[in-house]
């Protein structure tokens, strides 16, 4: 088992150190189950242009999705989901380590690995994020907060909708959001809701994390609203980011100290060894 467990770690996990990324997929074949929870009325799709590393400024894109349901809504990353399930397909099928590094480079890799549920549970906004595969899945439960938003008379069309500006202050970013009335909906990216209309950009006032509106789609047919985390372990606030904090400071020591007996060999993009990166550059969406 050990054997087996040692191998799993050395042939998943890669270190792209040419653009100071790190990705470590252990475990990704193992399923959880999923429940449904809502029926999605409509589906958004928002471009990401975002900032991981403040002090290089170097950018990224990214595809996210908000479902939004009946009662609740789901935002989670494209990008992560199409990666995931192409892991998951290599995995099963058995395929070499030079396939599986040839389509972590193809895929991509999520920077935004939360999935956001409003109003799941009544009330609650629950945040889902897995590090380092199968180590650690957490779910964070937390009484949902409204933004509390300032009303502007600017507006701005966002793919032919008339949208009106708003600003807050809200987990420690300042935003500055564009809402659409003629699409009835206080739903928007990420946990930012309860605008007079859809939120079809948000942008904070670093311009680390821009959110715009790249196309809605009516649910014609039945699209079921989905919640993997029921398996997955509960965990406060403090506790969620004291993780990522520690994670971020030591990817390999972070899985050493959980799966002490995991032996975890670090390889470049060409399959070499490399060293083991540390203070993987960490700018959360939530700041405290």
């Amino acid at each position: 088992m050990k054997k087996k467990a040692s191998l799993t770690a050395m042939l998943t996990i890669i270190a792209l150190a040419a653009h100071a990324q790190f990705s470590i997929n252990i475990g990704m074949g193992k399923t959880f189950r999923k429940d449904t929870i809502d029926q999605a009325v409509f589906i958004v799709q928002y471009e990401v242009d975002g900032c991981i590393d403040t002090l290089k400024k170097e950018r990224f894109k990214e595809t996210m999705m908000l479902e939004v349901g009946k009662k609740s809504s789901r935002f989670y990353s494209y990008t992560k989901y199409v990666s995931d399930s192409v892991l998951a397909a290599d995995i099963a099928n058995n395929v070499s380590k030079e396939v599986m590094m040839e389509h972590a480079k193809q895929f991509g890799k999520s920077r935004l690995n939360e999935q956001t549920y409003k109003r799941y549970p009544v009330g609650k906004v629950t945040t889902l994020n897995e590090i380092a595969g199968d180590i650690s899945r957490l779910r964070c439960e937390e009484t949902e907060e409204r933004p509390q938003w300032t009303l502007s008379a600017d507006t701005a069309t966002i793919i032919g909708y008339v949208c009106n500006k708003a600003e807050c202050f809200f987990k420690g970013r300042r935003w500055t959001a564009w809402y659409s009335p003629e699409i009835p909906s206080g739903e928007g990216p990420w946990k930012l809701f309860g605008l007079p209309g859809l939120i079809l950009k948000a942008e904070d006032g670093d311009k680390h994390y821009t959110f715009t509106c790249a196309g809605i789609e009516q649910c014609r047919s039945y699209r079921p609203l989905l919640f993997s985390g029921k398996d997955y372990e509960p965990i406060s606030r403090k506790a969620y980011d004291k993780i990522h904090e520690r994670y971020h400071a030591d990817p390999v020591g972070f899985i050493t100290g959980s799966m002490p007996n995991v032996s975890v060999t670090v390889q470049d993009q060409q399959g070499n060894k490399t060293r083991n990166p540390m203070n993987i550059p960490y700018n959360p969406l939530e700041r405290r």
